[in-house]
C-alpha cells in the first residue's frame, strides 16, 4: 500500500502510530507474567481506547476525506483515505489477536475455577436465579423495539451495547421478525455472579440474562425460536461550538453535548454469528457503506466493561513495590504548608501518596491567614476530595477561584455539574479563553502574615485527581519559589481577562514555559544549544519523556539534533511520529514503556554545557498542546530534585522488561539487553523508597 512508503519517509501518520501504542496495551493482556485480573483489565483498556479512537480520530479523518483539501491532507501527514484504509487493516488484525488473547485468558480463568456462563450453559438452579433476577432487576430497565423496513431506525446510543434479535415461528409463513434491546449495563452493571458449585465462581453477562428471558419478553408474538447477538456502534464524538456571540460558552457546551448524540456512526461492531438478514437490515438502517468500519467479532462486545470485572480470583496480594508510601518530607507531622514554605518538594505519583495535595488545600481552607486560592481543574475524581476542600475554603470566607475546563473531552457534563455546585458555594469559576483549552495544572495560595503576602502552591504534570494519582505516573512540584509564583499569577490574570491577548497578559515569564506563547520556541532554543555543543565536539544530550510526539516543528528540531550528533533519548508512551534516518550522525534512541501504571509525566532534560536544565510539564509535543492549549512547564531549580528526576529518567532508559523500541516499523519489539531483568516502575519504587528511608534515618 502507498501509505507504507509514506510511513518510511519523514513522519509516521499520527493515527497509525496510535494504533501501534494500543497494540502495546494488547501485548500486556497477552503477557502470561501479568496477573490475570490485570490481563483482563488491559483487554478492557484496549477496547475503551479503541472506542475513543473511533469517536474522535476516525471521525475526524472521515470529515477530512470528505473535504479533501490540501490543508486537511497536510494536517494528517498524508491522504486521510489512505490512513482510513490502513486503520481498517490494522484494527481487523488487532481484533483477531484480541479474540485469541481472550480465549487464552478464559483458559487461565478456568484453572482458577472462574467461568463465564452463556444462556445455554445454565443448570436448573441458575436458570431460576436468572429468571428471578430478570423479574426483579432487569425487566423495568429494558424497552424492546421491533425493527422493520417500513419504520425508521430507532435512536441508538453511542457507548451502549445492544442485543439484535431474530425471531422465528415454525408455522410462520412470513419473513423473520427482528428486534433490538438496549442492554441496561449502565444501570445494573455487566456482570452478575451466579449460584455456583463448591470452589467455583460462575458469572453471567447481562446480555445472557436477557437472552434467557426472550420467550417471556416477546410472549405476545408466540415465537418458537430466538437468535440473539450483541452489537454496538461508535459515533463521531466531536461537536461544533455555536458561533453565536449571544450564546455563553456554558450554553454552547450544553448544546454540543446534546448534539453529540446525533453524531454519525464511525464504526459498527457485531457478533459474526448474527442472522445475515438482521445484519443487512442494521447496516442499511444505519446508512453504513463499505467505506465505514464494519467489523465482525466474537460474541462479547463493549469489552471496556471488563475494566471492572468482579474481583473473584484467588487472593491477590499487591506486591510491596505497588504500594504508595509517604514522601519523607511529610513524615514528621509538620503541616504540608510549613514544609513547602521552607523547601521545594517533588511528589512522584503513584509511588508517593497523593494525600499532601489534599492536605495542602484543607490546611488553606482552615488557615485564618489564607486570603485566596486559585487552581486549574481539567478532570476530577467523581467524589473529589480536592473539590470538597475548595468548597470548604469558600465556606470559610476565602476567595476561591477555579479555572474549570468545560471542554475536557467526555468530561464536559461532569464539569458542568461541578460548575453549578462550585458557584452555589461561592467559588468563582473561570471558563477559559476562546479557542484555547486550559490544560495547565496549577495552584497558587496567598496568605497575609504581618502585612506581608506569602505565596505557595504547585505545578503538576497530571490532573489534580486522587483516583488517577493511584494509576498514573506523574510529577508534582510543590513550591513557594517567588519566581514560579509570579509566573502562575500571570497565567491566572490572563484567565481572568479572556478578551485581552495572551501576549499582552503574560510577559517576561522566567520560571515557566507557557503554551501557546513560548514553550515550543524555548525547547527548540535549548536543543539548539545542544546542537552547537555537538558541532563543537563537546558533550550534548537531550532526554525527553512525554506521552506523545507528533508536532512537526519539534520533530524537525530533533532530526536536526540527531544530524549534528546530539545524544537524543526519547521515552514516549503513545503517539510517536518521528522516523530515524540514515543521514543522522547519531540516531535517536526511543522507547515506550507500557506497564501496570500509565506513564503520564512529561520531563525535558538538557545537558546545557554542564549547566543542566530540567522542566516538568503538562504538555506533550503535539501541535494541539503547543498551539491550542494553555499549558505550563516549570523549571526545576533545586539541584537535588533535578538530580532525582535525571536518575529516574536513566532508570527508565534501562528498562528491559516493559520497554519497547519505537522503531521505524512500529512493530513493538521489546527491548532486550544483557544482564538481569530491569523493570523501571519497580526500580523507581525501590529508588524512591530507599531515598525516603535514608532521609528519615538522617533526620532521626
Amino acid at each position: 500500500m502507498m501509505l507504507d512508503k509514506e510511513m518510511a519517509s519523514k513522519f509516521i501518520p499520527r493515527d497509525i502510530s496510535w494504533l501501534s501504542f494500543n497494540g502495546r496495551v494488547l501485548q500486556e493482556a497477552a503477557d502470561p507474567t501479568v496477573p490475570l485480573h490485570l490481563r483482563i483489565k488491559f483487554l478492557g483498556i484496549f477496547s475503551n481506547n479503541l472506542d475513543e479512537f473511533f469517536r474522535v480520530r476516525v471521525a475526524a479523518l472521515k470529515r477530512a476525506a470528505e473535504i479533501n483539501t490540501k490543508e486537511a491532507n497536510s494536517y494528517f501527514y498524508t491522504l486521510p483515505t489512505l490512513i482510513l484504509e490502513k486503520i481498517t487493516e490494522i484494527v481487523i488484525k488487532q481484533q483477531r489477536k484480541f479474540d485469541q488473547i481472550w480465549g487464552n485468558v478464559q483458559k487461565e480463568m478456568a484453572k482458577q475455577k472462574v467461568f463465564i456462563k452463556t444462556a445455554e450453559e445454565l443448570n436448573e438452579t441458575q436458570l431460576r436465579f436468572v429468571r428471578d433476577y430478570f423479574d426483579e432487576e432487569v425487566e423495568t430497565n429494558i424497552i424492546p423495539l421491533i425493527l422493520d423496513e417500513a419504520n425508521p431506525m430507532p435512536y441508538l446510543r453511542d457507548k451502549s451495547l445492544y442485543l439484535g434479535i431474530a425471531m422465528y415461528k415454525e408455522d410462520w409463513q412470513y419473513d423473520t421478525k427482528f428486534a433490538i434491546i438496549e442492554l441496561p449495563s449502565k444501570q445494573l452493571g455487566r456482570f452478575v455472579i451466579l449460584p455456583s458449585p463448591k470452589n467455583q465462581k460462575h458469572i453471567i453477562l447481562i446480555e445472557d440474562i436477557v437472552k434467557v428471558n426472550l420467550p417471556y419478553i416477546f410472549s405476545y408474538f408466540g415465537f418458537d425460536e430466538f437468535v440473539a447477538n450483541t452489537f454496538k456502534i461508535t459515533k463521531d464524538a466531536e461537536f461544533d461550538i455555536d458561533n453565536d456571540v449571544n450564546t455563553t460558552l456554558v450554553e454552547k457546551i450544553s448544546k454540543g453535548i446534546k448534539n453529540r448524540r446525533k453524531g454519525k456512526p464511525t464504526r459498527f461492531v457485531f457478533d459474526q454469528e448474527m442472522d445475515p438478514k438482521l445484519l443487512e437490515l442494521l447496516i442499511k438502517k444505519l446508512n453504513l457503506s463499505k467505506k465505514d468500519s464494519i467489523i465482525p467479532g466474537q460474541r462479547i462486545h463493549n469489552f471496556k466493561h471488563f475494566m471492572d470485572f468482579p474481583d473473584i480470583f484467588r487472593s491477590y496480594t499487591k506486591p510491596a513495590e505497588r504500594v504508595s508510601f509517604e514522601h519523607p518530607d511529610f513524615s514528621f507531622g509538620d503541616r504540608v504548608t510549613d514544609v513547602i514554605l521552607k523547601k521545594d518538594v517533588l511528589l512522584s505519583f503513584p509511588y508517593h501518596e497523593f494525600r499532601p495535595m489534599i492536605d495542602l488545600l484543607r490546611e488553606a481552607a482552615m488557615d485564618p491567614d489564607v486570603k485566596s486560592i486559585k487552581t486549574t481543574i481539567y478532570r476530577m475524581a467523581t467524589n473529589s476530595k480536592i473539590a470538597n476542600a475548595l468548597v470548604n475554603a469558600a465556606r470559610n470566607g476565602k476567595e476561591v477561584t477555579v479555572m474549570l475546563e468545560l471542554r475536557a473531552r467526555f468530561d464536559e457534563e461532569h464539569n458542568l455539574d461541578w460548575k453549578e455546585r462550585f458557584e452555589m458555594e461561592g467559588v468563582k469559576v473561570l471558563v477559559g479563553i476562546p479557542n484555547k483549552k486550559v490544560h495547565a495544572k496549577l495552584c497558587i495560595i496567598k496568605k497575609r502574615v504581618n502585612n506581608k503576602t506569602i505565596q505557595y502552591g504547585f505545578v503538576s504534570t497530571g490532573n489534580i485527581n486522587e483516583k488517577t494519582a493511584k494509576l498514573y505516573g506523574d510529577y508534582c512540584l510543590m513550591t513557594s519559589n517567588k519566581g514560579v509564583m509570579a509566573d502562575i499569577n500571570k497565567i491566572f490574570n490572563a484567565l481572568q481577562r479572556p478578551k485581552v491577548p495572551l501576549v499582552d497578559s503574560i510577559k517576561n515569564n522566567k520560571n515557566l514555559l507557557i503554551c501557546p506563547l513560548d514553550m515550543r520556541s524555548e525547547i527548540c532554543r535549548l536543543i539548539d544549544v545542544e546542537i552547537a555543543e555537538a558541532k563543537a565536539g563537546r558533550k550534548a544530550r537531550v532526554i525527553i519523556k512525554i506521552n506523545s510526539l507528533s508536532d512537526k516543528e519539534s520533530i524537525k528540531k530533533i532530526y536536526e539534533a540527531c544530524h549534528a550528533g546530539v545524544q537524543v533519548d526519547l521515552i514516549v508512551r503513545g503517539i510517536f511520529c518521528a522516523v530515524n534516518q540514515k543521514k543522522f550522525d547519531k540516531p535517536f534512541h526511543a522507547i515506550s514503556i507500557v506497564d501496570e501504571y500509565l506513564e503520564h509525566a512529561r520531563v525535558f532534560y538538557f545537558y546545557n554545557a554542564g549547566k543542566e536544565m530540567t522542566y516538568i510539564s503538562s504538555a506533550d509535543l503535539m501541535t494541539r498542546n503547543l498551539d491550542h492549549r494553555i499549558e505550563a512547564a516549570v523549571k526545576i531549580n533545586n539541584k537535588k530534585l533535578k538530580q532525582e528526576l535525571k536518575e529516574m529518567l536513566e532508570i527508565q532508559l534501562q528498562d528491559n522488561v516493559k520497554a519497547r523500541y519505537l522503531n521505524n516499523k512500529q512493530n513493538n519489539e521489546y527491548v532486550q539487553t544483557e544482564g538481569p531483568e530491569f523493570r523501571s516502575q519497580i526500580e523507581i519504587h525501590n529508588y524512591l523508597k530507599a531515598k525516603a528511608e535514608e532521609t528519615i534515618l538522617q533526620t532521626e
